[in-house]
């Protein structure tokens, strides 16, 4: 069984191959030479697998480029793929998230500003979730650091109709309607940046990254800007898990493939010091939905002042599952026993953005 990794850069694609040791490695890249690339897919679903990137050009805007053949060749709809329709007043800057939906067809994509889109044909043309984005709290949606966008999408693995999203700052939504109605999922969520006494609103939390496994999707782990936190129904009520980190702040979390209560985090200082605690690249673990952590850094460099973005840290579904994560300095690392080791894999590429990785 062959290894597949999508790096996607401020500069470009970049596709790894390996076999199931996933010890050498076979680049190819830039793809997009010079585009931005803030999200990227594996859809393992069909006969081969087919690659998807959100590409931002600074001269044709953003588009979400297809291969059939792990990157060979690349496609594209001609007007990009997402595009806002005419009298919404607005347009798409960046494609934020690229996810496969419940049905074998299906496609969601996030994108600045905060819309969701879901395509019918596999990620070639899509359309907007427009009643999400007629939502009343959106003219009250505001802007992170990086800019407003959709950067989470959980379609409900049984349930066509259930899909789970996140944005900064916006906090998390969720249908069960299959898109007719959208309800805020934020209650115990804790916006720190707010004056004392308005920290737990209804929305306008700074949400940087929510995961869940298939197998029991009523549970999910969030990231926030200050705060780790589980929910145990669907996102109806949260709790801290942070007890134990060195820090609450970061960017992803990623649960593994196969250990439902097993998940991953890489805590940075914070909104001011974004870079690793005592600046050591740690990744940590818990193996008890978040009761505690271990910290896991064999192989991982003890000077490390650059962080690690929300969608650059991903898994493989390998029988010993790999870990990878890419940083901001352009090193791409893999674990191949879910953390416990750590090696380089790839370096100077550009600034990461996002890291996919499948068994195919």
């Amino acid at each position: 069984m062959e290894t597949l990794l999508m790096v996607g850069t401020r500069k470009g694609l970049w596709v790894g191959r390996s076999d199931e040791a996933r010890i050498d490695w076979t680049w190819t890249g830039p793809h997009f030479d010079m585009e931005e690339v803030y999200s990227c897919m594996i859809d393992t679903r069909g006969e081969t697998p087919r690659l998807l990137a959100g590409a931002s050009s600074s001269w044709l805007g953003p588009r979400v480029r297809r291969s059939d053949d792990l990157g060979e060749t690349w496609a594209e709809s001609p007007d990009g793929g997402v595009r806002f329709p005419d009298g919404a007043e607005a347009s798409v800057e960046r494609i934020w998230q690229l996810t496969p939906g419940a049905r074998d067809e299906v496609v969601y994509a996030g994108s600045e500003p905060g819309a969701v889109w879901r395509s019918e044909d596999r990620g070639e043309t899509f359309a907007l979730e427009q009643q999400l984005w007629d939502h009343p709290h959106r003219p009250q949606w505001a802007a992170g650091f990086g800019g407003q966008a959709f950067h989470t999408i959980l379609p409900h693995p049984t349930d066509p109709d259930s899909v789970t999203v996140a944005l900064s700052t916006g906090g998390v939504y969720q249908t069960r309607d299959g898109g007719g109605s959208w309800s805020p999922r934020n209650h115990g969520i804790r916006a720190e940046f707010l004056p004392e006494g308005e920290q737990y609103p209804e929305f306008g939390q700074c949400v940087h990254k929510v995961t869940r496994h298939p197998a029991r999707p009523e549970r999910m782990y969030l990231q926030n800007h200050g705060g780790v936190y589980r929910s145990d129904d669907e996102g109806g009520s949260w709790t801290s898990i942070a007890e134990g980190l060195p820090a609450d702040f970061g960017f992803p979390i990623v649960v593994h493939p196969h250990e439902p209560d097993t998940v991953f985090v890489f805590p940075i200082n914070g909104g001011d010091r974004r870079y690793p605690p005592e600046a050591k690249a740690r990744v940590w673990r818990s193996q008890d939905a978040g009761d505690t952590w271990q910290e896991l850094g064999d192989g991982l460099p003890d000077e490390f002042y650059v962080g690690v973005m929300r969608d650059a840290m991903w898994a493989d579904a390998h029988e010993s599952p790999g870990l990878y994560f890419g940083a901001r300095n352009g090193s791409v690392w893999a674990s191949r026993d879910a953390g416990e080791s750590w090696s380089q894999i790839v370096a100077n590429l550009p600034d990461v953005m996002a890291v996919r990785a499948a068994a195919v």
